[in-house]
């Protein structure tokens, strides 16, 4: 695992020659397809230092990052282009790459807080570097006070542990009576329930994404989104006691909240604004699935934060695609592509299918899991997973019956069809998505 890190960090000395942008790029792919022949190694903890480890989970997140990262750099061909900084680009897109990294292996509690705010700096510097207007400060702003101001309890949690454990080791943590208030279960998990983000503190998401570039929203999508699953994971085993008290109002928040989230969804105009709202309706499961505590909820909340972040980021490089033709992300402007971009029209289906979780991608086995737990909990929940799973499948028609059909733009005459980069860009988001249903223990049978 460390000698994985060191490759990353040698990366940056590379970030100072502009020219050797596609050498990035091919040997982050080279690191990430050697990073993949590692799997049968972590199936418990593998632990190489007081600080760093790995099992499962964490080797599969870390995964997702380096994938991500690197099909970052591909969708950003533009900036390369056009000279627009982009050797500090590299640098800031590897230096994320390395936090995220040190993030989902860090076996200690406090060097996972202090990566985990880390990982926030190069999201900053993306999107007010390269976002497109200049609201985008205020979404900074949003996403700033957000994520730091809900994660300050849960240092004070952190530092609660260590006086009462001794030890912040993630595998040591256990559930004890000395862990057993209100006021520390709260402090432990509303950082997570924000980063994910939960109904009613989601509203940092969408303005986040309509301002960032399309890498800010690919690695926002992608994986910054799962670090809150991923701490729910960690923090829970010490949290049994008040997790089965308080489950049932977080269960119900979440799903009703993304039912809420999907008819908002039907009202947009904005595709990324849609996209980046579909992505807080589908993370409200993943939150009900970890909320319920048992196995097929959480494994399957897993395999569901895998799928989103690769389809979620693949839709989200679909719609820069468009806007880098059309000069707008609006769906009155961008309507009746199929006329235009036929070959493009594929992959917008391939990838709406993905999102409404039509089979064999692995969003469907998230989604099944989820619905089984979910309705085993409790009965009731029946009756809110069927509107937030047919409102879920009438928004991504919705996006995707706009787009694609209807008359053309009359202020629009031509257009490219699209670059080999882009068709080999969709295809590296939509292959893994489709492929990983064949071997699913990676994402299902971890615990």
């Amino acid at each position: 695992m460390l000698s994985f890190l060191c490759f990353l960090i040698f990366l940056i000395p590379l970030c100072g020659f502009s020219e050797l942008w596609w050498l990035i790029c091919s040997l982050l792919f080279f690191i990430s397809f050697v990073y993949m022949f590692f799997f049968p190694y972590f199936f418990c903890w593998s632990g190489l230092s007081y600080i760093f480890g790995c099992d499962l989970i964490s080797y599969g997140l870390i995964f997702l990052s380096l994938w991500i990262c690197v099909l970052m750099i591909l969708a950003s061909e533009s900036v390369f282009r056009l000279g627009y900084f982009s050797g500090f680009f590299l640098f800031v897109i590897i230096f994320l790459t390395i936090m995220l990294y040190c993030t989902f292996g860090s076996v200690s509690l406090l060097s996972f807080y202090v990566f985990f705010e880390s990982s926030l700096i190069p999201t900053l510097f993306l999107i007010l570097g390269w976002g497109y207007q200049p609201e985008r400060v205020q979404a900074g702003i949003y996403l700033l006070f957000y994520t730091l101001l809900a994660s300050l309890p849960l240092l004070v949690g952190i530092l609660f542990i260590y006086n009462s454990l001794g030890s912040l080791c993630l595998f040591l943590l256990f559930s004890s009576n000395l862990l057993s208030g209100g006021l520390f279960y709260v402090c432990m998990i509303f950082a997570f329930l924000v980063k994910m983000p939960m109904f009613m503190v989601h509203l940092w998401l969408p303005k986040a994404h309509v301002e960032a570039p399309v890498s800010g929203s690919m690695i926002l999508a992608g994986v910054l989104l799962k670090l809150g699953g991923y701490g729910l994971l960690r923090v829970f085993p010490m949290l049994f006691k008040f997790g089965f008290k308080f489950s049932v109002i977080w269960v119900s928040l979440s799903l009703v909240g993304g039912f809420f989230v999907s008819l908002i969804c039907m009202r947009q105009t904005d595709l990324k604004s849609l996209i980046a709202y579909s992505s807080v309706a589908h993370m409200s499961m993943v939150i009900g699935g970890i909320m319920t505590l048992n196995y097929w909820g959480v494994c399957s909340s897993f395999a569901l934060m895998v799928a989103h972040g690769l389809c979620s980021s693949g839709l989200f490089c679909l719609s820069n695609i468009s806007y880098e033709r059309f000069g707008s992300r609006s769906l009155l402007v961008n309507s009746g592509l199929i006329n235009l971009m036929p070959s493009m029209t594929m992959w917008w289906f391939l990838l709406s299918a993905c999102n409404m979780a039509a089979p064999p991608s692995l969003n469907l086995l998230g989604e099944i899991g989820l619905l089984s737990s979910l309705i085993s909990w409790s009965w009731c929940l029946m009756f809110v997973l069927v509107f937030l799973s047919f409102f879920s499948a009438a928004y991504t028609l919705y996006l995707y019956s706009y787009s694609q059909h209807g008359s053309i733009y009359s202020g629009f005459y031509s257009c490219s069809l699209g670059y080999v980069r882009e068709f080999l860009l969709l295809f590296l988001h939509w292959f893994p998505l489709n492929l990983i249903i064949l071997k699913v223990d990676v994402t299902v049978f971890w615990v």
